[in-house]
């Protein structure tokens, strides 16, 4: 027999027996389909869940006390039981929920229901024990979460360092830094320091005079003095309500098509500012915007401050009317609870929230609040009301009825005669200012009811007035008064209490954020379930509850706590020894929210245009009254498609006054201000966006206004510091960015002087245009100015 053929035979028998032998093992020991392919919790019983479950059996809602959304709690089950029982499915009450063929029983209860292959995975996870991992997280009710729960002022806590400040801020900062091994920076240098704080507080850099005056001996006492004094300057009110401005949607046009100017809406913006220098309570600030008018005290002041309540965009011809009624009242509620309780109420308006424990029933309950108010108006009109103290409405009232029982006599008496005895009763009593704000004409409130998809058309279950049902375990009262509901005075009370878990949390991280560009709560407006976690939770409830009860809601005070901290005076130099090269997935800093230094910040388009005016001499310190009207660009106003909506510009005097004088138009804001990137005027506006893009650059090297205060620059360089170009050159830099010139800058300088003079006199010859030299250098100055007014250090604050 051939060798190779045995071989070969013997191989082909070996391979048919081990094939067969496979074959038989794999028929007789294979395990069942199901047991390889066992259901796993987290691959594919979680996924069913939360994509159709989670919406009524979750953290959020738990209809029949029923959670789905972590294993622990689908064994314990709810108010009917048990949700499942391991290894059975048939007895599992969730399988025959999900089973039932009755549309009122089956669940879920909207959509299609599971397919399949979902009910097979979920009754082989049953069968198989419905395990699940023992480690798994078991996410926190919103009863639970850190913002609805009541402000306890933490411990100040120790830290290493024995030099370390004493001040609470620095603790609770450094204590973080020391926990992960992250040194601060050094002070800032005293120069960048009052740069800061004048830009801070009043949005303008120091003079002369008051750079001198610190600078020549600084120290903290010297620069507690310089806080105190801006703080007592009508420059500071100017400056910090353009940031509550923001947040309640300022604006003096409705919008839409026609886009309606707001009348008096500017005494609106006076009352803010005025309220901020007066340092009203913040407590006292909520009651007046919410319900000034309700207050038994009421006045004029508290009158014009529920204009808040009208500042929001309205359609003056809406096509369906009923619909429209509750947009307002919407943009009301949505506004409100941003502002003050920093939740996104108005997401509920359709549907009970989707990622937040506030329902539908919340939301109208608050629209229950507001729906008394009545808006003014004639047709299109809007109509504007007196704004004074009971007593004072009253008596102009009866002049009024008065003033006409005289008219009627017109037929009588002579036309002198009908004149003289209106001028006595309008000389005894005076007309109240008109003022911009919304009425209750009776006590007896509107009936509110649930609108079913929020469709007015569809009203569903009729509501009382009440606040999210998360964040009270008592309801607030609401008593009706004589002349009006009084349901808004019962929310703003409600608000402004020290007990409420975010009124003053909400308040304080706002402040914290102007003063280092983002609060210790990334989200301002949403302190809510999808919102961020504050990256400093202890010292955000000490300050909370010390701004609250010990500075008894100062906001000034509340100014000085953070000003005074070294935490504040830290230098912004970025640099490795204080570990700011370590990186997180979201590409921000990891140090940046532990503010080992202060953040480089872009100062707002209010503050550069402000600084600019007072750099070049022009500014107006003229305050309050009717806006100023800035010059449109030619450009902008051909792109208009309502030119007849155009206002008429103010004159140079009165277009120099300070920007939060400047009128707001929603159809049309000046080009340099949304350049700038100017805050939302429709929607609360928490955070203003920092954008770099091309057209800024044009509009501050290119644009009318940043050359035309270039030239009024270099006119105070010539008159102040006289011919000589370096001296010239010293001023600029000291009163631009509030330091001497480097001898480099001077020496590339005065070159570009010389060449710029030279050749706008070769200009002016080529051209035939008579040039003396005064009149090159001065031109040349020009053009240095406008560069300085566009160095990056002028527009930030660092």
């Amino acid at each position: 027999m051939n060798p190779i053929e045995t071989a070969s035979a013997r191989c082909v028998r070996r391979f048919v027996s081990w094939f067969f032998c496979s074959l038989i093992a794999a028929v007789l020991f294979k395990p069942s389909a199901q047991a390889a392919l066992a259901p796993d919790y987290e691959r594919d019983i979680k996924p069913i869940l939360q994509q159709r479950c989670y919406s009524c059996h979750s953290r959020i809602k738990q209809k029949a006390d029923l959670r789905l959304d972590a294993g622990a709690l689908i064994h314990r089950g709810g108010k009917h039981g048990a949700g499942i029982v391991a290894g059975n499915s048939s007895e599992s009450l969730l399988l025959q929920r999900i089973l039932e063929t009755d549309p009122e029983e089956r669940m879920p209860p909207e959509g299609k229901p599971l397919t399949p292959e979902q009910v097979a995975l979920l009754k082989g996870w049953i069968d198989g024990g419905a395990k699940y991992p023992p480690d798994e997280v078991i996410p926190l009710t919103p009863a639970e979460h850190w913002a609805f729960q009541p402000v306890r002022r933490p411990v100040v806590p120790a830290v290493r360092d024995p030099g370390a400040s004493q001040h609470p801020i620095d603790r609770f900062i450094l204590a973080a830094l020391e926990a992960r091994g992250v040194r601060p920076a050094p002070a800032a240098e005293p120069r960048a320091l009052l740069r800061r704080v004048y830009l801070d507080l009043i949005g303008l850099p120091p003079t002369l005079t008051e750079q001198d005056a610190f600078l020549k001996a600084p120290s903290s006492e010297a620069f507690a003095h310089v806080i105190d004094d801006l703080l007592r300057r009508p420059a500071y009110g100017e400056r910090w309500a353009r940031h509550w401005l923001d947040v309640v949607r300022f604006a003096e046009s409705n919008g839409y098509e026609r886009d309606a100017e707001k009348p008096f809406a500017w005494r609106y913006r006076d009352y803010v500012i005025n309220a901020f220098n007066a340092d009203k309570p913040f407590d006292r600030f909520i009651l007046e915007q919410l319900a000034g008018d309700e207050l038994p005290e009421a006045t004029a002041e508290t009158m014009i401050a529920t204009g808040f309540h009208r500042l929001g965009h309205w359609d003056d011809e809406p096509s369906d009317p009923q619909a429209d009624r509750f947009d307002q009242l919407d943009d009301i509620v949505s506004t409100t609870s941003q502002a003050f309780l920093g939740l996104t109420l108005g997401c509920a308006r359709c549907h009970d929230h989707k990622f937040e424990p506030l329902s539908t029933r919340d939301y109208y309950s608050i629209v229950a609040i507001f729906n008394p108010l009545q808006r003014p108006q004639n047709g299109r009109t809007e109509l504007t009301l007196p704004a004074g103290s009971r007593q004072e409405l009253a008596a102009l009232k009866a002049r009024d009825l008065e003033m006409a029982r005289v008219q009627q006599q017109t037929n009588t008496l002579s036309s002198a005669a009908i004149t003289e005895a209106v001028r006595k009763l309008r000389e005894a009593t005076p007309d109240l200012p008109q003022a911009y704000f919304l009425n209750e004409a009776s006590p007896k409130p509107p009936v509110t009811h649930v609108l079913l998809r929020g469709s007015p058309t569809r009203p569903g279950e009729e509501v009382p007035p009440a606040v999210p049902a998360v964040l009270v375990k008592e309801q607030p009262k609401f008593t009706p008064g004589e002349r009006t509901t009084q349901r808004r005075l019962g929310l703003a009370r409600w608000l402004a209490s020290a007990e409420h878990p975010l009124t003053a949390r909400v308040m304080v991280n706002r402040v914290w954020q102007h003063h280092f560009g983002e609060g210790l709560v990334r989200t301002p407006n949403d302190f809510g379930l999808m919102g961020e976690r504050p990256t400093n939770p202890e010292l955000l409830d000490w300050l909370a509850d010390w701004f609250a009860r010990d500075a008894q809601w100062s906001l000034k005070k509340l100014h000085r706590l953070i000003l005074t901290s070294a935490t504040w005076g830290r230098s912004s130099v970025i640099s490795k020894s204080v570990g700011n090269t370590a990186s997180v997935g979201t590409g921000s800093l990891i140090t940046d929210s532990l503010l080992p230094r202060f953040p480089h910040r872009r100062l707002e388009v209010e503050a550069i245009r402000d600084s600019m005016l007072a750099v070049s001499g022009q500014l107006n310190p003229r305050m309050g009254g009717p806006s100023m009207k800035p010059r449109i660009p030619q450009a902008a106003l051909e792109a208009n498609t309502d030119k007849e909506s155009i206002w008429k510009p103010s004159d140079d005097t009165e277009a120099s006054r300070r920007t939060i004088y400047a009128f707001i138009k929603r159809g049309l804001v000046v080009p340099l201000l949304e350049v700038l990137d100017l805050g939302d005027t429709v929607n609360s506006c928490p955070q203003r966006q920092v954008t770099t893009v091309a057209p800024q650059a044009l509009s501050l090297f290119n644009g009318e206004f940043v050359n035309a205060q270039a030239a009024h620059f270099a006119t105070r360089l010539a008159k102040e510091a006289g011919a000589d170009p370096a001296k010239q050159i010293d001023l600029a830099y000291r009163l631009a960015v509030i330091r001497p010139p480097s001898t480099a800058e001077t020496a590339t300088l005065l070159k570009f002087l010389q060449r710029e003079a030279t050749a706008h006199l070769a200009e002016a010859g080529q051209a035939g245009r008579p040039c003396s030299a005064a009149d090159a250098q001065q031109a040349a100055l020009t053009q240095m100015c406008r560069a300085i007014l566009n160095l990056n250090e002028f527009v930030y604050a660092e």
